[in-house]
């Protein structure tokens, strides 16, 4: 299948990341994410819920 012209795929490790505030484990950029990622803090629903790690 033919690349579309306008559209520009980027490679998965150009991606942004950030570290879970509760994992600690590193996530990276997700297009759900896209409008908000400056707030995104945690990698996953349960570690959302779970809140921050009191380490």
């Amino acid at each position: 299948m033919p690349q579309r012209s306008n559209h520009r795929m980027q490679k998965k490790s150009d991606l942004p990341s950030k570290v879970c505030l509760t994992c600690a484990r590193p996530f990276n950029w997700r297009k759900k994410w896209e409008r908000d990622w400056e707030n995104v803090r945690y990698c996953s629903d349960r570690c959302r819920q779970a809140g921050p790690s009191k380490t």
